[in-house]
């Protein structure tokens, strides 16, 4: 089966990525490993992250790619890959898998959405941010560790006491 997906060059996307098991803490128990991965493809293709949040099972990330790019899904499929080969085996693979000597971490696919314009952007971001608090990992947003909010906040772009006045603070821009 073919996806569609949406291609901008240079866009600005938001990203969902699950793990196939989606009880497990695999991303947070392997959080060092994961950013090194990320790192690595990232100075191989790069991109830039505007915002990121890692839970347990699955992670967000909204991303703005280069000017002359619009391949986001070799960006996954090499991080996926990378932290995938990184850890030892021990997941359930289904047979469709097994079959195709795949490992069972991440769910195929993931689910992208092009940021139209700087309103979009900010309620993305913000979901980003709330997001462990929405899980219930965190009462608030900042106490979550795994969370770009802790960069906001040092820039000033996000109180901390966020989100009472998020929506009127925070300067978002594309681009």
């Amino acid at each position: 089966m073919q996806y569609r997906r949406a291609w901008q060059i240079g866009g600005t996307y938001f990203f969902t990525v699950n793990l196939a098991e989606r009880s497990g803490t695999l991303l947070v128990d392997h959080i060092e490993h994961l950013r090194d991965t990320v790192r690595k493809v990232k100075q191989a293709h790069p991109f830039d992250i505007l915002a990121w949040v890692v839970l347990p099972d699955h992670l967000h990330a909204i991303w703005t790619l280069p000017d002359n790019d619009a391949d986001c899904a070799l960006r996954w499929m090499l991080i996926k890959a990378g932290f995938s080969r990184g850890i030892v085996p021990g997941e359930r693979i289904r047979a469709s898998r097994q079959r195709k000597g795949e490992r069972g971490v991440w769910q195929r696919r993931f689910w992208e959405h092009l940021i139209a314009n700087e309103a979009d952007l900010r309620q993305h971001v913000n979901y980003v941010h709330i997001n462990p608090v929405k899980h219930g990992y965190a009462a608030q947003a900042k106490q979550w560790p795994y969370s770009s909010i802790h960069r906001y906040i040092r820039q000033g772009r996000l109180p901390p006491d966020w989100p009472a006045e998020a929506e009127t603070r925070v300067p978002y821009r594309l681009g």
